[in-house]
């Protein structure tokens, strides 16, 4: 026979207090399961295949969507023939921007819209027209025997070219969208008051989103009504987009994501492929699966905007910053798409400085429209900055670690009124990762190293960053049932991207109301079922959606202490209930522990099956900003013949408030060090500048995503763990952004440590490194020629 499953913890801890009605709960103190390294509570759904992701939905009489992109940059579609391809074998429908129902407005934002198929295509990528067949295979055949006319036009694809004077126009007016700037305090004073002023040029390249799995979705219709299997981090954005898009009542589209095989901000939102897909639906009376081909998600879903950046700081010999000034550029592609988007914060806000000027234009150019990447814009600014402090500090003859700490911010500068933090862990961060790290002596040993003879050298670098958000905030509803036997519902509209969202909020579950996460089953990211959430992104789902789940567990055991009084004999409406203490799997009376009820017997509870406990997020504190801070260290080697850069070891020591799943913690903090390796070593978007305008690299293997040879195995993580209850009622943080943003800076600083060279442009590689040696040799030589030179014109002399 069956073992019944235990459902409540034995663990001697105390399930927290339950607040009366209308009163904040007090923080957590010691805790059962938060903090503790929890497995995924879905992990055997996802390794062992069973997980359904949107990409494995699979309905009955289901046929293939296929989408016809431009293959020029920059041209005007003069005409579309697509009879040859709706009479091919197996073909279902298809659609242009001549059929009916096709003629519809794509919003980029709210002040810029394009057609969803446009004659005007000003990226490699724009959607053309459409087919759906039986198979992907007959839909690609399809794809391919549409007839279209192009007027190809001439094209931009550099951001430096597109300001110069007489360049091609993405659009009409010049290629400048806008220029946003940013001012405070007397920047030329701080220089004349500086003892040491240092100016650089630095470039970072564009980054691809690339996900395992594609973007896509299923599109269904049942009548009037639409459901989308979308690959999606927030299904209720999709669900507006698509209303919005089609004109039809929200109530009447429904968007289901269970699980997503990663975004990193790509798919925040819909895309034109959900409405294709949900027109080639209607149109051949069919669900069709509507999923992108690898080298499509290259040009046509998104990307970290390529930047250039002019930096002058100064600074005092005491390691004070005087003065910062940034003037740059960036570009988001042919549409308006955050191209600068806070590349400018960290300068900004970082580091404490009274006179600061940021000036960033964002630049039109014939490549596909940016989206939100892990952190936006930080990486980029990072690159910058942190290479900066450290040639500040080489200016000055000051260790890099102490120049930060010389320079912590209490409040945010950036912000109007310069609000406090709730809390600043950046000092820590600094001091704990050098600790840990072995700073000191690492920089010792490695300048013992480079001055022998050899051509393998060793550096050790690191950064620092914030990131903006992270404190999370309204709005987010969650319903929690618990059943009369004790186990748990827990009812959530987020999207686990991949992160572990369902399982650190079953540990809050399990965690207020006692009862192990087996027991807990959870209903995610369906419009149709689950309560409103916005997207998952920006390192704000734990700190918004783990309060509002507290709450609704809140809410739930106040609802049982009522059913308990009634039990005991208690006055529900007295001062009597208050005397009762929810203890997971009893309900005991706190002046005397001989009078309890245990949840099974609970009369009202049997007999009405559950208690509904509502949560919602609460407002974030008042005149403060939640922010997390974080601090990076790692080791270099770099083979001086070859050019080869071999990351030896990295540690991030990261303030991100309570951890709530150690383990999901530190996934976090190693996948985001391994994204910020590619950027500042692997990846970059090469486009034909010259003949074509093309993207040359738009697979996994030109385009080079790190690898297991890539990532050092000495990986450490150290949680610098500050429970921030100003920030909400569970003390957490965000952490997914702030763990990639000081990678590539750190790198870099590494690097010259261990060579002298500074590289300004990303991606450090062996192409880049054995170039910057050359130039380096060249310099020297033409250095001593002419030293020679001088010598000799003197004696001559």
């Amino acid at each position: 026979m069956k073992k019944e499953q235990e459902i409540y913890y034995t663990k001697d801890v105390p399930v927290p207090e339950t607040p009366e009605p209308g009163t904040e709960p007090e923080p957590w103190g010691k805790t059962r399961i938060i903090g503790e390294r929890v497995p995924r509570v879905d992990g055997y759904e996802r390794v062992s295949g069973s997980a359904v992701y949107p990409s494995d939905v699979m309905l009955p009489g289901m046929i293939h969507g296929a989408i016809l992109r431009s293959p020029y940059p920059h041209a005007v579609v003069k005409s579309v023939n697509i009879e040859k391809a709706r009479n091919m074998p197996g073909v279902r429908a298809a659609i242009s921007m001549d059929s009916p129902g096709a003629d519809l407005q794509w919003p980029y934002n709210k002040e810029v819209s394009t057609k969803l198929f446009d004659p005007r295509c000003l990226f490699e990528g724009e959607t053309i027209a459409a087919v759906a067949a039986e198979t992907p295979y007959q839909a690609m055949d399809a794809i391919k025997a549409i007839k279209v006319e192009y007027d190809v036009k001439p094209f931009v694809v550099d951001e430096r070219k597109a300001l110069k004077s007489g360049s091609v126009e993405v659009h009409e007016g010049g290629n400048r969208l806008k220029t946003a700037t940013h001012e405070r305090g007397d920047v030329e004073k701080g220089f004349a008051e500086a003892d040491e002023v240092v100016e650089k040029t630095f470039r970072t390249e564009c980054e691809i989103q690339t996900p395992l799995e594609l973007h896509g979705c299923v599109a269904n219709w049942d009548g009037d009504r639409l459901t989308v299997w979308e690959s999606t981090q927030g299904v209720y954005s999709v669900q507006s987009k698509v209303a919005q898009v089609l004109k039809m009542p929200l109530s009447k589209v429904r968007i289901i994501g269970h699980y997503m095989g990663g975004g990193f901000g790509s798919k925040l939102n819909a895309s034109k492929y959900t409405i294709i897909g949900a027109l080639l639906a209607k149109a051949s009376a069919k669900p069709v699966k509507m999923f992108l081909t690898r080298e499509d998600a290259y040009i046509a879903v998104g990307n970290r905007p390529p930047s250039n950046m002019t930096v002058k700081m100064g600074v005092k010999k005491d390691g004070t910053l005087t003065a910062i000034q940034l003037k740059g550029n960036a570009t988001g592609g042919a549409y308006p798409a955050g191209g600068t988007a806070l590349i400018d914060w960290l300068f900004r806000d970082l580091y404490t400085c009274e006179n600061v000027r940021t000036e960033m234009t964002d630049v039109y150019i014939n490549a596909g429209p940016a989206r939100p990447f892990r952190a936006p814009g930080h990486p980029q600014g990072s690159w910058a900055l942190e290479q900066m402090m450290d040639m500040l500090a080489q200016k000055i003859n000051i260790d890099p670690v102490q120049i930060r700490l010389k320079n912590i911010p209490k409040v945010s500068q950036a912000r109007e009124g310069n609000p406090p933090y709730t809390s600043t862990g950046l000092e820590e961060c600094l001091r704990k990762g050098a600790e840990t790290f072995g700073w000191d002596r690492a920089r010792k040993e490695a300048e013992a190293n480079n001055k022998k003879d050899g051509h393998i050298k060793r550096g050790v670098g690191m950064g620092g960053c914030v990131w903006i958000v992270g404190g999370g905030g309204p709005p987010s509803t969650v319903v929690v049932k618990y059943f009369s036997d004790g186990s748990v519902n827990l009812n959530m509209g987020a999207s686990d991207i991949g992160t572990g969202t369902k399982t650190v909020m079953a540990l809050v579950v399990a965690e207020e109301l006692g009862v192990k996460p087996s027991v807990i089953q959870i209903e995610n990211a369906d419009t149709g079922t689950t309560q409103y959430a916005t997207p998952s992104g920006g390192s704000k789902t734990v700190p918004t959606e783990a309060p509002t789940v507290r709450n609704a567990c809140i809410d739930a055991k106040q609802q049982i202490l009522k059913m308990a009084a009634e039990d005991l004999g208690l006055d529900v409406e007295d001062r009597d209930a208050e005397d009762l203490r929810f203890e997971g799997e009893k309900v005991v009376s706190k002046s005397d522990p001989s009078k309890s009820v245990k949840i099974k017997e609970i009369k009202k509870l049997n007999k009405r099956g559950l208690v509904m406990g509502i949560g919602y997020r609460g407002p974030n504190p008042e005149n403060k900003t939640v922010n997390p801070f974080a601090a990076q260290f790692c080791e270099v080697e770099v083979n001086t013949r070859t050019g080869e850069v071999k990351v030896l070891r990295f540690l991030g020591a990261h303030d991100s408030g309570r951890v709530m799943d150690r383990l999901t913690y530190d996934n976090q903090v190693f996948g985001g060090i391994t994204m910020g390796i590619g950027f500042g070593m692997t990846e970059w978007r090469v486009l034909d500048d010259g003949q074509t305008g093309k993207m040359l690299n738009k697979n996994w293997h030109d385009y080079k995503l790190p690898t297991a040879l890539d990532v050092p195995m000495d990986m450490t993580c150290v949680p610098i763990e500050l429970h921030d209850h100003e920030a909400n009622n569970t003390g957490a943080k965000g952490l997914g952004e702030p763990v990639t943003i000081p990678t590539a800076g750190a790198i870099a600083n590494a690097v010259n440590h261990a060579t002298g060279l500074r590289f300004t442009d990303t991606p450090i590689n062996p192409i880049f490194v054995s170039r910057m040696q050359d130039k380096t040799r060249a310099a020297e030589k033409a250095g001593k020629e002419a030293l020679s030179k001088e010598a000799r014109n003197k004696e001559e002399g």
